[in-house]
Order: C-alpha cells, then sequence, then structure tokens
C-alpha cells in the first residue's frame, strides 16, 4: 500500500498534486494546516482516497484533530499535533496517545520539521511542510502485506 502524507500545505496545493501525479498512491493523508487545499487532489485524483484531520490553521474545518485509521495490518495515530505538545520535540504525550489507541505508527505535522523514526517500538512520521518554508517536503510512506513499513521524505 502506497500511502502520500502531506502536512502545513498552508494555500499552496501545486506540489502536492505533482507528488501525487508523480507517485500515483493508493491513499492520500494530509495532517492539517491546510485542508482547503485538498480541493484540487479530490478534483484530479477522485479514485484516490483521501484522510485529513484538523490543524490550528484549519478554521472552517469539520475534521477531526485525530483519528485512528487503518494502514493495511496496522493501526495508525494520525494529528496535526497542536494538542500534543510535539512543537518542542517532546513527542511523550503523541506516544501515550498512540499507545492507547493501539497503534503502531503515529504522524503529526506542527513544526514543518520532517522526520521518520521509530521510539518505543512505535514508528514515527512528521513529512514536513508542503507548503512554506525553504525546504517543502512531503513522505512517500508503504506499508507492506505483512506490515512492515518503509518510508522516504521527498522535496517537493
Amino acid at each position: 500500500m502506497k500511502i502520500a502524507v502531506f502536512s502545513d500545505s498552508h494555500g499552496s496545493s501545486k506540489g502536492m498534486v505533482n507528488a501525487v501525479r508523480e507517485y500515483a498512491p493508493d491513499q492520500i493523508i494530509h495532517l492539517g494546516d491546510g485542508n482547503a487545499d485538498l480541493r484540487p487532489l479530490e478534483k484530479e485524483f477522485p479514485h484516490i482516497p483521501i484522510c485529513a484531520v484538523s490543524g490550528n490553521c484549519d478554521r472552517d474545518c469539520f475534521e477531526s484533530e485525530y483519528k485512528v485509521i487503518k494502514l493495511g495490518r496496522l493501526n495508525a495515530f494520525i494529528t496535526h499535533g497542536h494538542r500534543y505538545a510535539v512543537r518542542y520535540g517532546n513527542l511523550n504525550t503523541l506516544l501515550y496517545a498512540a499507545e492507547c489507541n493501539e497503534c503502531q505508527l503515529a504522524m503529526f505535522g506542527h513544526t514543518h520539521r520532517a522526520g521518520f523514526e521509530q521510539i518505543e517500538g512505535i514508528f514515527v512520521l512528521n513529512p514536513g511542510t508542503a507548503g512554506t518554508g525553504s525546504e517543502k517536503t512531503w513522505a512517500a510512506l508503504e506499508i507492506g502485506a505483512s506490515g512492515e513499513i518503509n518510508c522516504e521524505i521527498r522535496k517537493i
């Protein structure tokens, strides 16, 4: 299963559209702060399911601030991160929420800093920012049939 993971697009959808064209994912995930930017993706790729959560800058958004979703054989906890104190690198609250929800993968945005690592048995992914800053990034995530996880942070 191929998943394109974005966050913090802040009014910019062009890079996300180009990434989806190139990657041809089975699913798109947006981790907040730019949910209105998903409209061009919905229009051009109506056959690709999109899952989104709201961020602190998504004013008129009716998406939940977190979701637990199934990705192949794995459970994933997805959130923007602003309610989990991720800005300063402390991921304890996020990891606790993922663990309480029996998730093997936790995804968040908010910090605009991309990264992928395993912490205390939970894979943690931040795709960075798809819309602002000097380095715009997204995550090409692959979940294998037996639950193995591969992730590459790519530039937009």
